[in-house]
Parts: structure tokens; sequence; C-alpha cells
């Protein structure tokens, strides 16, 4: 009976990590399209499974010759063989170099290429006994250059370094969805006042940490919607956001706002300061909860337990009166260092996440704030810059879903 159950619950949670891992490729899919770098190999992967396998198997027959590695007979064609960790290859062999086959160690498969010391260098795959794969390239049995790297609990594709993984570096193009958000610091520098030309709204400039050979084309495109700050803690407003907020409508730029969030305040007084002081019209975009506490902050106040709780109690308030979730707004180290602290808001809510430079944020997102410097025209100084996480069909669909109704 034991044995039954044990086979039983093996096939129970085979079937569910399968489910997980179809579940982060749609995901991907469903946010990408051809122009994205390794878009082919993961849908290639997604429709057909691992491939690797087949085309990196040694043709022709093993000889008993092939199990020897003699000075006289040099191993040629099909040989199997083991390298200087005793990991078992069946490998391509010609003039006594492995050039491609199959490698198994304790802890997985490794299909692909290899260099005269028969480490994994090149185009290849591992699959792995806890339901990772990965294909891309390799350097000395690491992962190096571009790949992706699929499991239950994320997919990953992008540049990896050593087997460190970077990020996903994205093509600016047309077809995508950008943003920027605005504060008094788009009307204020020093002593000088300035005004926003909405009319002449265009972002012209990506920031300098975002490199040139990633755009396609002229960097020269629409603001697609606008986020204002409109209050801080519980008493703290922003004078422009009335007018920037009027003027968006009158320009017919999807708006939304957002508050800045105070681990010193009551987070219930500081959900209804917001909705005191912010206007809420149909088809406004989700209002968004801006969290930027140091290390230092949180521990201040009682650790990251009182953090969430706190923020959980400002979601809620908000939620109640606009029938709608806020986004929260969070940096990349925010995300490594707090947010598995919250797994209900990891999963329930979505996320804008702030990451400076050449790679993605490696988290299920809504928007990406990709450039602090950007050059938008119409506007003085550097303005924020964010890209939507998808095109324009994905953007249709999150307008519909999560505005104000």
């Amino acid at each position: 009976m034991h044995y039954l159950l044990s086979i039983i619950l093996a096939i129970s949670s085979f079937s569910t990590k399968h489910q997980q891992i179809q579940n982060e490729l749609t995901y991907y899919l469903q946010r990408h399209s051809v122009q994205d770098e390794g878009f082919d190999m993961v849908a290639r992967y997604a429709e057909k499974g691992d491939s690797t396998l087949a085309a990196y198997m040694p043709k022709g027959k093993l000889t008993m010759t092939s199990f020897l590695h003699l000075k006289d007979y040099p191993r040629e064609g099909k040989c199997l063989t083991k390298d200087m960790y005793g990991r078992i290859i069946i490998g391509q062999f010609h003039a006594d170099t492995l050039m491609y086959g199959i490698r198994i160690d304790a802890h997985g498969t490794y299909a692909g290429q290899f260099d005269r010391h028969m480490t994994a260098s090149g185009h290849g795959s591992y699959q792995s006994a806890d339901y990772q794969y990965y294909e891309g390239h390799w350097e000395m049995d690491r992962r190096h250059g571009f790949g992706f790297c699929v499991s239950p609990d994320f997919l990953k594709a992008g540049i990896w370094k050593k087997d460190r993984y970077m990020g996903e570096r994205m093509v600016y193009t047309t077809e995508r969805i950008y943003g920027i958000d605005i504060s008094r610091y788009q009307h204020e520098q020093g002593r000088k006042r300035f005004n926003i030309n909405w009319k002449q709204l265009r972002i012209k400039g990506l920031g300098r940490r975002i490199s040139t050979n990633r755009v396609n084309g002229e960097v020269d495109y629409p603001v697609s919607f606008v986020y204002i700050k409109s209050t801080e803690g519980i008493s703290i407003l922003n004078r422009y956001y009335a007018n920037d907020y009027r003027s968006c409508h009158l320009n017919k730029i999807p708006v939304g706002a957002y508050h800045f969030f105070s681990t010193r305040q009551d987070p219930t007084a500081q959900a209804n300061h917001f909705l005191r002081h912010t206007s809420f019209k149909r088809g406004d975009l989700p209002p968004m909860l801006d969290i930027e506490p140091s290390d230092a902050m949180i521990k201040q106040m009682g650790g990251p337990e009182i953090l969430f709780k706190n923020i959980r109690t400002f979601l809620k308030v908000v939620e109640r009166r606009l029938g709608v979730r806020p986004l929260l707004y969070i940096n990349q180290r925010f995300v490594n260092t707090w947010l598995d602290y919250a797994p209900d808001l990891k999963k329930d809510y979505h996320f804008w996440i702030a990451r400076y430079g050449e790679y993605k944020p490696d988290i299920h997102l809504s928007l990406w704030q990709l450039s602090a410097d950007g050059y938008v025209k119409g506007i003085q100084g550097h303005v924020d810059l964010n890209v939507f996480n998808g095109y324009q069909g994905q953007w249709e669909e999150f307008v519909s879903e999560h505005c104000i109704r």
C-alpha cells in the first residue's frame, strides 16, 4: 500500500510540476514576440520539448574499440568514454577529439557540444533531476552567453555569465508601450520653475545606461501612459498633481496616480490621505503604491513582517474604495531581499520594478522602470522612463481588466 501511494504521489507531483512549467512558458510567450532575443528557442521548446537529445546523439554503432582509449587506437565516430570526473559520455569523436554528445551525471543529462577537454562548450542543454531545463551557450561547463532556463518556479531567458543569470536584454522598438512617471521634480530645478508642454511629448532618449545597439531604429516613441505622484505619508501633497492630471485627460493620455509609502506613519491614515487628495475617473490606470524603504527603516519599524502587514492594510483600504488592486512599485534589490516574505502579494498583485540598465527585472511584472535619466521632448530635465511588459494586445488587456471602473 505504501509503495502504491508513493507511486501515486510521484505521478501527481510530476503532473503538477509539468503544468507549472507550461504556465511559465505560456507567460513568457504571451509577453514576447519574434523580435525578442531567444523567442524562437523558447517557442520551439514549448511546442516540441527537448530536441537537443536527438540532435546531439552520436551516429553509428558502438564497437569494442570504442570502449577503449589506447594510444594506437584513437577514438573515431560514436564512442563511450568517461571524463576526468567519472561522468559517462556517449560522444561523437574525430581524430580522438570529442565533438558533441550526451553526458550523464548524478544530477542530470547534458546534450551538446564539447571542447578538447571534454567540458561543455558551445551550444547545449541540461535537463536536471529537479525539473530545471537550460538550453543555450556554454563555456567550460558553465552557462555563459545567451540561453534560457525554465523550471516550475521561473523562466529566465537572457544573458548568463559564468553560470550566473544577468537578465533579459530588451530590444527597443516602436512596437513597445512606453510611459513616464513624474512628480514636482519635472517642474522644479532649484529656484527655477517649468511647465510641461503636453502637446510636444515624445520620448527621444532612453538614458545613458541603455546601449544604442539594443535600439532598433530611432528613439522617437509616443508617451503611452503617465503616472503622477499625488501624495506621500499622511500630509505631503504634490502641488502640480491636479494640473498634470487634467492635462493628461485633455491630451487623451492614460493616467494613473501614486502614493509614496512611509514606514513611520499609520497605513490607514496614509491610504485615506491618498484617496482624499487624488482624482479617480473611470478608465484611469490603477493606482500605484511606491515602496522604497531602506534596510534600516525596515529594521526600525520591526522587520519585514510589520512592513508587509502595513502594506496590506494600505492596499485593502484603497481596494475597498476603488474596486481595483493597486500596483506595487519596488526595486530589484527589494525583490531579491524582502519580497519572499510576502508570497501572497507576489502571487496576487501586479509589480512595477525599478532596475536601471541593460537587464530587465527577474520577476513577473507589469512595468519596468528602466531609466531615471531619460529625455522626453516637452519636459525640462531628466525623466523616469518605463516600458510595459508585453505588446499592444497585452496592454489593451491590462487596461480593460485593471483600470478604474
